[in-house]
């Protein structure tokens, strides 16, 4: 028989499947956090939960090795940010137990945003074309690298669009993406070009938009399954190496870059937000220290110009 905290994280976990509409991966890893807490702190039931005990935890998560490292910051953080959220529901059910508010996450350094620019983003979305496969994968590939770019598209996000999803007479298209909002997401013309292209050589009927194209799957009676998203993340890697970019690259590289070009191209970060499917401002403006044109200007203007002078 389940014990009281088991029944109570239980309930928990079928609340944010049920009610929240939170993804299974969000369910899952809320579930491996607080169970992680539990686990430790040796928690019986909700009242058994305090702030000695939730730092004790804090700092075993500071001190836990993962291979030759630590925790990030942001990971320990996770943990957290779930531990807060069930508190949070459990106060709602008024059940005694810590006041989610006595639980402040640890802070960590601003993010800074890898993308892909000029000649490396040209020899990039080029690569599939210079390495020798079956021209449909060749246009698989090729779609693949001017839809993320072009769009901003989640790889999770990518690999579950269906051709019904898409009209290629139109320039945009709505999906649905964290926390099943709908967003528009707009076509660029090679983008178009490409999937259309990669349509026309398929010779198949499934459903799904991106699917693989090898032998292991063309040999399965079932349905075809679309490309997962490790499987999109080698892909881009792979022709990251083909186009000489040392650095790691990855598909949301080119989420970033699509961002970054919005803004250095003199797009709102306002508008930014809703074509990323950003929920809050805060997250977007991790672009805005890379894309300042004004304080380019100002460097540009003023730094050296004593310097200059003695020329």
């Amino acid at each position: 028989m389940l014990n009281e905290i088991s029944k109570q994280l239980t309930s928990f976990l079928e609340y944010l499947e049920i009610e929240k509409n939170r993804s299974p991966l969000t369910v899952r890893n809320y579930a491996f956090y607080l169970h992680r807490f539990l686990d430790f702190a040796k928690i019986a039931k909700p009242a058994d939960i305090t702030v000695e005990k939730v730092k004790n935890f804090r700092l075993y998560l500071n001190r836990l090795k993962v291979g030759e490292n630590t925790l990030k910051k942001s990971t320990q953080n996770y943990h957290i940010i779930a531990l807060r959220s069930w508190l949070k529901y459990l106060a709602k059910q008024d059940i005694k137990t810590l006041a989610a508010e006595k639980l402040e996450l640890a802070k960590i350094g601003e993010r800074i945003v890898d993308f892909v620019e000029g000649s490396d983003l040209d020899r990039l979305l080029a690569a599939p074309l210079k390495v020798a496969n079956e021209e449909v994968i060749q246009a698989r590939d090729k779609a693949i690298l001017e839809l993320l770019f072009c769009s901003g598209l989640r790889v999770s996000e990518l690999v579950n669009l269906k051709q019904d999803d898409i009209n290629l007479k139109k320039d945009e298209f709505t999906i649905r993406g964290k926390g099943d909002k709908p967003r528009i997401v707009f076509l660029s013309n090679h983008a178009r070009h490409w999937i259309a292209n990669y349509l026309r050589v398929r010779s198949d009927m499934e459903p799904f938009l991106f699917i693989a194209h090898d032998r292991a799957s063309e040999a399965r009676e079932d349905e075809a399954k679309p490309l997962s998203p490790r499987s999109v993340q080698r892909m881009v890697e792979k022709y990251a190496k083909v186009a000489g970019i040392t650095k790691n690259v990855t598909p949301h590289t080119l989420r970033h870059s699509y961002a970054t070009d919005l803004l250095q191209g003199g797009a709102d970060i306002r508008s930014v937000q809703s074509m990323l499917g950003h929920s809050s401002i805060t997250t977007t403006q991790i672009y805005t220290h890379i894309t300042n044109q004004q304080l380019r200007d100002v460097h540009k203007a003023f730094h050296g110009r004593s310097r200059d002078k003695d020329k």
